[in-house]
């Protein structure tokens, strides 16, 4: 039992603290006693090779843990076909970078479920995800897709396992935030509450992928149409609260990777995660 924490892309901190660049994140990271980075490029691959390669670089000699967030304009179901082949595109410009800076997980939004059925765009996302995995045979980077937090996006927990059941190269990424905004709040009461997802994961397409589960928290204010905006832990009124997810975490022994999307303050609250983590072992 070995859960990982870090942040989400860089805190406000990082750039009051005079640094600039994303290669000197795994340094500062680590020297917080933190051991988990997402790159985000959500808005775009903007950066080159090199780059991506002295990212990885500095990951390595910190014992940082990378993963790659693809971008937000993705959709896996779209009914454009030219569309959906740009998806596939992006997809594989994000293996690419991923690769470069030894990431071992893409994470990606699986798209809008507003203008067909739900079950149309689960198909539509599982026939692109085939598409992209058949142009992609090679790569040893895992396809995580993201739960997410407005209720006209296609991602909730059962439809994420659904498309995961494609290939056993793809996997879930549990955004508790997201779930419970969509839930428009109270969904995580209790550690069981959070256990009930590991379950359903474990059954539906295997323990391992509970075990080793990649994943995202923060607290989100919501609306009666799911996710508004991500908040800080300062936060008392939205939730979730993360102390029962850390105790469900220690109670089964799962080994999950906790990327923080807290706004402006991802580092300082993943550290607030491990800590009380780290009480209950």
């Amino acid at each position: 039992m070995n859960a990982k924490f870090g942040p989400s892309g860089n805190s406000e901190s990082f750039y009051n603290e005079g640094f600039k660049h994303t290669y000197q994140s795994p340094a500062w990271i680590a020297a917080r006693g933190l051991d988990a980075y997402e790159y985000s490029a959500g808005n775009g691959i903007t950066g080159g090779i090199a780059t991506f390669q002295r990212i990885g670089e500095e990951a390595k000699k910190h014992s940082v843990l990378l993963s790659f967030h693809t971008p937000y304009y993705i959709s896996l179901s779209g009914v454009d076909t030219e569309k959906r082949q740009k998806s596939i595109d992006y997809i594989a410009k994000s293996v690419a970078a991923a690769e470069a800076m030894g990431a071992d997980t893409i994470v990606i939004h699986a798209g809008s479920a507003s203008k067909i059925s739900r079950a149309e765009a689960v198909y539509l996302a599982k026939d692109t995800m085939f598409k992209a995995l058949e142009a992609l045979p090679d790569t040893k980077v895992r396809f995580g897709i993201e739960t997410m937090g407005k209720l006209n996006q296609l991602g909730t927990l059962e439809e994420v396992l659904e498309i995961c059941s494609v290939s056993p190269r793809l996997c879930p990424v549990v955004d508790w935030g997201h779930m419970n905004a969509r839930n428009v709040g109270g969904l995580f009461p209790t550690a069981d509450d959070y256990r009930r997802v590991f379950d359903l994961i474990g059954k539906t397409i295997g323990y391992e992928y509970a075990d080793t589960l990649h994943c995202h928290f923060s607290k989100i204010e919501y609306t009666a149409a799911g996710e508004k905006r991500h908040l800080t832990f300062d936060d008392t009124v939205y939730g979730p609260d993360f102390e029962p997810l850390m105790e469900a975490i220690v109670k089964d022994g799962y080994s999950p990777r906790i990327l923080c999307e807290s706004a402006g303050t991802q580092a300082e609250d993943a550290l607030t995660m491990k800590k009380y983590y780290q009480s209950l072992l």
